[in-house]
């Protein structure tokens, strides 16, 4: 394939064309557009963004009879000028006129005027409208001209942009790059379009005309929510661009949303195209359903309001009848909700009485001609006590929409819902699926239409990830120990003062234990730690257990809130330049935050709340004068903090609301419910976060196995992925044994540790940890056995089995911990590879306990130690200590590599040894004695430059032009000392911003090094080797200096590495201080190894790997076998080739976990036939033999960064290898010929072609 084949026309524009033309749109070239009447495209001018002579022929075959002067006038109100409209409002001015035709006065035979509408589009017969597809369409506006990839004209009118980027560049590069520029440059053309979409051929994004990049989503089905969903320009111009589906999307999934900021612009996404349209198919099988038209489920966040309007629009505009919709909800703010969206967005007349009152006024409403009547569950109620409920219409054209069709009260009025409309046909929406004992929800609704759960719209990107923090305080009782009947009595969420007082009387120890000032004080002062400290500052809420304790925490965090400010204000004093401005931004953000107390109105709450010492009035005052609710979502506005028991729970969508602080107990549709306020897009907002101060962990596991899953429940043949706890008990049973049994097999007696208390536990545990140490691979048993204790135990909290043992699993936890604090290995590879800023995330998913204080891992200065005294001093701990050591000399080799690469042979040398104590070949002594030498031979290269009399910079380049070759006199030396001082000074006024991005700024370095090298070197540099060094040269600047200016030598760069080796790279997320967060702001590379440090550099690390068994994708890889040909039941070298060309193509992409062992779908079967083929037959030859196979076919850059593991799945072992993403190319070795790189693409591996690497490399690695 030569270099014109692989450009973005070639493999992305043309193959587009090829498919709009085989889905049958006329394909044109504009690129060289000849204009006139007779031209390409009959314009007359580029300005002109409607074909104007396509639109007249066309208006004139969809509007026989019309005279011209008719369809002038149609042609003048679609194409008159809007410069001075919002870009929206012109937007929905021109869709009105395609929606609804032109409305024109024509002359009468009797010459009369008389009133008639144009059609300007067909919109039931495809076949009736022109379909033209324009590459390379120029369009030029009052001071620009550009030129879009393709545009889609339906009867000339550009209704769909197509921006398209060669497969190797972001897909956001089209959005960022073209799409804004375009709707600054030539905006007109955005009067007409109604979607764009957006390539690079293998990913790809779908949006409305105005939508911001969070808002362009993945088109991935075309049919039916059942089909394996694909990202690929394919797939979305199957699904949108085919002319059926084309017309359908723009006539019926288009709406236009009054807001406080302006007029919005709403796409249907694909979830919302394929859920209404499979709704749509239930209501045409009315008689056949018996009404039932079945249970909308899209999870929260995803867009069910609007879903609704699309609905009841569709059917309203394409079914035949006299359709009347009864939207029902089970509070009066949703009722006013739902309300708001259908009038913001015109469907109903704003202020249009429509709300039926009670069951007499419905009666009244249905009997009138509204399309749509709004009303409550609870008007379903008899006139009378134990009367029968009455009919109040028996019309067989209303439809019954409900939100949230299954909560409590619907179960109860159900009933009542039928008898009042028995020919009325049911749809239900929700966000939360049907769970036992709904069967009632399932007679009245019939079963689900559409599916949307929680998993997908996470995948799709419709809403972001939501993480779970447990902070519940020391001082609660077990996490989940709430009677369900508790949780029965808060799950209606809005209490009556009776209940809240029925709570505190029927539930009082746990309620006091909730409420009692001294917890919430410490939830208090651990919030508003929180809440100023998290990484993306969205807005916050705080969910009370009741009115009053959501009172009493405004006053304890408003409280801690001025200890806390006054504390980060004293601290700024102190505080040096470089950690300053963190700081300042935390004190300024609190300075400006605005809190409020949001609750339900009550009889006699002032008197109340004065018994209980809390004053309601000043805050019942802020939400009577202030729109609070406004306020909250506006994401400028300072009120980011709100305090709530059941208000803005449930239907309140706020985009920038990204921290839910949960204190009140909660479960299934309720607890998800709340969660969801935490789910919605937002720009830069990564994910949600939930915090957890109350243990509902369990609950929350519970409801989000059933949320994630499919259809579940007898009747859908689907086990229900809650497992039944006697198996739980039975695995905690075996696991507890297992590692007794392995503890007892390394004179480790767990009994005698669970009996000890004080001094004699912390000797025992020493001497436990000395034990477990004795080589690499029993460490790693140990560290397995007690992860697989530690999780079966958390998820059979809170039973009675499981607290029986909590003594002797935070025992064998605590000694896990210890080994693994010994056992942290940075990175000596060289500069690592920048990876996402941790200051832009919220950290998730890390269980955490509120303390009091936190004890600091034990510093070690590696410098003052004297290993003559070593062995006397700790003799009892030697294998400790030697961990220590050895992790301590590895953070001071990786930084001397990083600064002079010929010190790579120090750094190998003290890789193989920690690899030959591993393999048992010296004992410890030895062990240290060797370490010794690393250590002095390391301290000596430390001082050199100050001997040398050169800098740091200066010695890594001396280095390289004196090592291996020549050997120097000393006048020679001189010489090229001051050639390496004078190299540096021209080279680094060539290190412009991004100079390793543009070829012709790497040029410029790589000439400047040769020609000063040229000119100063002595001459026993003959031209080869003055050609070698060069080269040298130039690849060490490329790793060393950044494109930001910066480099590994900077002062900066040095502190934030100091700072890094003292107290740094702690073991866990919530260890990060405040003083290392602020070098990781200055410091990509520290950010980077503390990414790597906490999470590995990649996503998939954090995963167990039962959970990477869901399917394979771009960073996630099985294989069945790396060296048994299953087929052919031989064993088969090609085997070892597609293992090791999966590692290299994730060490050059983003990195990611491959599993060994697994089918390809997912099924572990076992390593039998390959153990059977290595030496010893079991995991620990299997393993050595991987090492080898990587250290050969990789080299040692590639091979060393792999994590290596065994794990158990079902029975089977699973060899799992965890990649991180490589700061430099990592290619194949080929005995026979070239090496290869390789990459990945999708869930694929490919090696990247000769003609491509002037791209992937610079593009990849700088």
């Amino acid at each position: 394939m030569n270099p014109s084949e692989l450009t973005e026309d070639a493999l992305v524009e043309q193959p587009a064309l090829q498919l709009l033309s085989q889905l049958g749109w006329q394909v044109i070239s504009g690129f060289d557009e000849a204009l006139g009447p007779a031209g390409t495209l009959g314009r007359d001018s580029q300005s002109e963004p409607v074909l104007g002579h396509r639109l007249r022929d066309a208006l004139r075959a969809l509007n026989p009879g019309l005279p011209e002067s008719a369809l002038g006038d149609a042609i003048d109100q679609l194409t008159r000028d809007r410069s001075v409209m919002d870009g929206v409002r012109a937007n929905r001015e021109v869709y009105e006129l395609l929606r609804e035709g032109a409305k024109v006065e024509v002359t009468g035979s009797d010459g009369s005027l008389q009133a008639t509408t144009v059609r300007l589009i067909d919109w039931s017969h495809t076949d009736a409208n022109d379909w033209l597809a324009v590459s390379q369409f120029w369009i030029a506006g009052d001071m620009y001209k550009r030129r879009a990839d393709i545009v889609l004209f339906v009867n000339g009118i550009p209704l769909v942009l197509v921006e398209l980027k060669v497969s190797h560049k972001n897909v956001r590069n089209a959005y960022d790059d073209n799409l804004r520029d375009y709707r600054d440059t030539v905006p007109h053309l955005f009067w007409f379009n109604v979607f764009v979409v957006l390539s690079n051929g293998a990913e790809t994004r779908v949006g409305s005309t105005s939508a911001s990049w969070g808002h362009f989503a993945e088109w991935k089905r075309i049919n039916s929510e059942g089909e394996q969903g694909i990202v690929s320009l394919e797939t979305a111009l199957r699904g949108t661009c085919d002319p059926y589906r084309l017309l359908d999307l723009v006539e019926n999934f288009v709406v236009y949303t009054e807001r406080p900021g302006g007029l919005v612009k709403a796409l249907a996404k694909n979830h919302q195209y394929l859920g209404v349209n499979n709704s749509l198919e239930g209501l045409r099988e009315l008689q056949q359903r018996e009404g039932r038209l079945g249970v909308f489920w899209h999870t929260q966040g995803s867009g069910k309001s609007l879903s609704m309007l699309w609905f009841t629009q569709k059917v309203l505009r394409k079914e035949p009848g006299n359709w009347t919709f009864v939207l029902v909800t089970d509070r009066r703010e949703l009722d006013e909700q739902l309300y708001e969206t259908f009038a913001d967005s015109g469907v109903i007349t704003a202020g249009q009485r429509v709300h039926a009152e009670d069951s007499a006024h419905l009666r009244e409403l249905l009997g009138q001609d509204h399309r749509y009547v709004f009303t409550l569950i609870h008007k379903f109620i008899p006139p009378e006590r134990g009367q029968r409920m009455p009919v109040l219409s028996e019309r067989d054209d209303i439809v019954v929409v409900t939100d949230e069709a299954h909560r409590t009260q619907y179960d109860t009025l159900a009933a009542n819902m039928r008898l009042a409309l028995p020919n009325a046909s049911y749809l239900g929406f929700t966000g939360t699926p049907l769970i036992a004992g709904e069967e009632e929800t399932r007679r009245v609704f019939g079963d689900y239409v559409s599916i949307y759960n929680f998993r997908d719209s996470i995948d799709d990107g419709a809403t972001v990830p939501l993480y779970y923090e447990n902070r519940t305080p020391e001082l609660q009782l077990t996490n989940d120990d709430f009677d369900e009947e508790l949780e029965d009595l808060l799950e209606a969420a809005e209490l009556d003062d009776a209940q809240e007082r029925a709570v505190a009387r029927r539930f009082g120890q746990q309620y006091e234990l909730i409420t009692r000032p001294n917890r919430l004080e410490e939830v208090a002062a651990d919030l508003v730690r929180h809440f100023v400290n998290r990484g993306f500052r969205g807005k916050a809420m705080y969910v009370a257990i009741d009115k009053a304790t959501a009172v009493r925490m405004f006053e304890l965090v408003e409280a801690e809130w001025v200890r806390y400010l006054a504390e980060l204000e004293a601290e700024l004093t102190n505080t040096p330049e470089l950690e300053r401005q963190h700081l300042e931004s935390r004190i300024d953000f609190m300075r400006g935050t605005d809190m409020a107390v949001v609750v339900s109105q009550a009889q006699n709450e002032v008197a109340d709340m004065e018994t209980a010492g809390l004053d309601i009035a000043k805050h019942r005052k802020r939400m009577r004068d202030e729109d609070l609710d406004s306020k909250f979502k506006d994401p400028d506005d300072p009120f980011r903090l709100v305090f709530v028991c059941a208000m803005w729970l449930t239907g309140f969508d706020s985009p920038s609301t990204s921290t839910v602080y949960l204190d009140k107990p909660m479960r299934n549709h309720v607890l998800m419910q709340t969660i969801a306020r935490a789910n919605r897009v937002f720009p830069d907002k990564d994910n949600g976060l939930i915090v957890d101060y109350v243990g509902v962990f369990r609950n929350l596991e519970r409801a989000l196995a059933i949320y994630a899953a499919e259809r579940v429940g007898p009747e859908s043949g689907v086990d229900s992925p809650i497992r039944p706890k006697d198996e739980l008990i039975a695995e905690l049973e075996a696991a507890l044994s297992d590692i007794v049994d392995f503890c007892d097999a390394h004179d480790v007696d767990l009994h005698d540790l669970e009996s000890a208390q004080g001094f004699e536990f912390i000797a025992l545990q020493k001497a436990a940890v000395e034990a477990l140490l004795v080589d690499e691979q029993t460490r790693r048993q140990y560290v397995a056995l007690a992860q697989r204790v530690r999780s079966t135990f958390k998820a059979l909290l809170p039973d009675p089995e499981a607290i029986e043992v909590t003594h002797r699993v935070a025992v064998i936890r605590s000694i896990a911990s210890k080994i693994e604090s010994t056992s942290e290995v940075p990175d000596i590879s060289g500069v690592m590879s920048s990876v996402s800023d941790l200051l832009d995330r919220s950290v998730g998913a890390k269980e955490y306990i509120i303390r009091s204080a936190g004890s600091a891992d034990p510093l070690l200065d590696l410098s003052a130690l004297d290993f003559d005294q070593l062995a006397f001093h700790f003799a009892a701990n030697k294998r400790t200590v030697a961990r220590a050591i050895e992790k301590d000399l590895e953070q001071r080799l990786d930084d001397a590599v990083r600064k002079n690469p010929m010190r790579l042979d120090l750094a190998e040398r003290f890789r193989r040894l920690i690899d030959e104590y591993n393999a048992g070949t010296h004992n410890l002594e030895e062990f240290l004695r060797r370490l010794k030498a690393i250590n002095d031979e390391l301290t000596e290269e430390e001082q050199r430059a100050v001997r040398e009399d050169l800098s740091e910079a200066e010695l890594a380049i001396y280095d390289l032009l004196t090592k291996p070759e020549p050997e120097l006199t000393e006048a020679e030396a001189r010489k090229v000392k001051g050639a390496a001082r004078k190299l540096l000074q021209h080279v680094e006024d060539k290190l412009v911003l991004d100079w390793k991005k543009l070829q012709q700024t790497r040029s410029a370095v790589r000439v400047t090094i040769k020609r000063v090298l040229d000119d100063e070197l002595p001459e026993v540099y003959d031209l080869e080797l003055l050609e070698t060094k060069t080269g040298s040269i130039f690849d060490h600047i490329s790793t060393s200096y950044f494109n930001d200016g910066r480099s590994v030598y900077d002062a900066a760069a040095q502190v934030a590495r100091a700072g890094t080796a003292v107290a740094t790279l702690p073991a866990a997320a919530e260890e990060v201080s405040d003083e290392l967060l602020a070098v990781a702001a200055v410091d990509p590379d520290v950010r980077a190894r503390l990414m790597e440090k906490l999470y590995g550099a990649n996503a998939t690390w954090a995963r167990s790997t039962e959970e990477l068994l869901g399917g394979e994708n771009r960073e996630i890889e099985y294989k069945q076998t790396a060296r048994w040909n299953v087929r052919e039941q031989r064993k088969d070298r090609a085997m070892e080739g597609v293992v090791v060309k999966t590692i290299a193509g994730m060490l050059n992409d983003h990195g990611g976990t491959l599993l060994i062992g697994v089918t390809d779908d997912g099924e572990p079967v076992g390593l039998d036939n390959d153990y059977a083929l290595v030496r010893p037959p079991n995991a620990d030859g299997f393993v050595n033999w991987l090492d080898t196979l990587f250290d050969n076919s990789l080299g040692h850059a590639g091979a060393h960064r792999l994590t290596i593991r065994m794990d158990q799945v079902d029975g089977h072992d699973v060899c799992r290898i965890d990649i991180p993403a490589s700061s430099r190319p990592i290619w194949v070795k080929n005995p026979k010929g070239d090496d290869t790189l390789y990459q990945r693409r999708n869930n694929s591996t490919r090696a990247v072609p000769a003609d491509e690497l002037d791209i992937f490399l610079p593009d990849r690695f700088g």
